[in-house]
């Protein structure tokens, strides 16, 4: 869930890249199974106070060795990146990517659902240890700062960088009133995520319609995509907003495929972070330590394939990368 004030510029050479991944077959549920369960297993973890031989552990901070547990806030309702599957398991490519480090770190990463807009206000206040929730990394939120207002209203956060996705627009199938860009937005109904760079874009398009004198751009927003997609089946929006990942996987899941469609190509492509509050440098170096030696083993890669998502890798993790 990408989230910026300042638009960039609209990143061409990753949009050839990932619109290779055809969207039909492009995210597969198949085999796409809970890997959360299986870091605990196999001496890889470790209960509270008790020592393991995991080759990271002791990179982290006491505190969570003594816990054996790091807590996740995240938004579990963004397929394929997060979300509880029929059997109600958390599942996605953050928990997979999670339970990976975990090995790495002998604890446990538990998830823990909360609303997107409040992830980083609960790493202020103790409630998370990190947040894995497709949140893109920017310099706002590195800084704390308000993207709407552009005031300063936290300590901001560092995030250790693992995946690149950009953003796209879907509309019900049939129905892309000519929709290819969001300059063709003018005179529709958008409907978006809050506190999303999808939001944020969808801001800047309305003022960018109106400034050019063109039929307004009316911009909805609701607590979660799903709520989004439902406004536009019902016809209350033309089209919806998210990062590609999400939109491809609802266009080739929702209603078996014959529900969505994606118009356009992806637009402003950005780094994925796990956000650690400021000042907790030991757990952010710890994670950057553990997701480098998933990447090197392979497991990395054997996961973003899986889900259908490679074009989006990164071959090392970054600390802030974010612009």
């Amino acid at each position: 869930m990408t989230a910026s004030t300042t638009r960039r510029t609209t990143a061409k050479s990753r949009i050839a890249a990932v619109g290779a991944i055809a969207v039909a077959g492009a995210l597969i549920l198949t085999g796409c199974g809970d890997q959360t369960k299986d870091s605990g297993k196999e001496g890889d973890s470790t209960k509270a106070g008790e020592k393991t031989s995991a080759p990271l552990f002791d990179k982290l901070p006491k505190e969570i060795q003594d816990k054996g547990v790091i807590k996740v806030g995240s938004d579990i309702a963004y397929a394929p990146v997060e979300y509880v599957d029929e059997d109600g398991k958390t599942v996605g490519i953050d928990p997979d990517i999670a339970a990976a480090m975990g090995k790495q770190l002998g604890v446990e990463f538990k998830f823990e659902n909360g609303k997107f807009a409040d992830l980083i206000g609960g790493l202020g206040g103790g409630r998370y240890d990190i947040a894995m929730s497709a949140m893109t990394d920017t310099k706002d939120r590195q800084e704390g700062i308000d993207g709407d207002t552009g005031k300063k209203v936290g300590k901001g956060v560092d995030f250790v960088d693992y995946f690149v996705a950009g953003v796209s627009l879907y509309t019900n199938k049939g129905e892309t009133q000519g929709i290819k860009t969001w300059d063709d937005l003018c005179g529709k109904t958008i409907a978006v995520q809050q506190a999303t760079f999808s939001l944020d874009l969808a801001n800047d398009q309305a003022k960018k319609c109106k400034t050019d004198g063109k039929p307004a751009l009316k911009v909805e927003d609701f607590p979660t995509n799903p709520e989004a997609e439902t406004r536009m089946r019902g016809g209350g929006a033309d089209v919806v907003s998210a990062d590609f990942p999400i939109a491809a996987y609802s266009v080739k899941n929702s209603g078996g495929g014959k529900n969505f469609e994606i118009v356009g190509d992806q637009v402003e492509a950005g780094p994925y972070g796990i956000a650690v509050a400021k000042g907790n440098d030991q757990l952010r170096d710890a994670l950057k330590a553990a997701l480098d030696a998933v990447i090197k083993s392979g497991d990395y890669d054997k996961i973003i394939s899986k889900w259908g998502v490679a074009d989006g890798a990164v071959k090392e993790a970054a600390i802030n990368g974010g612009k």
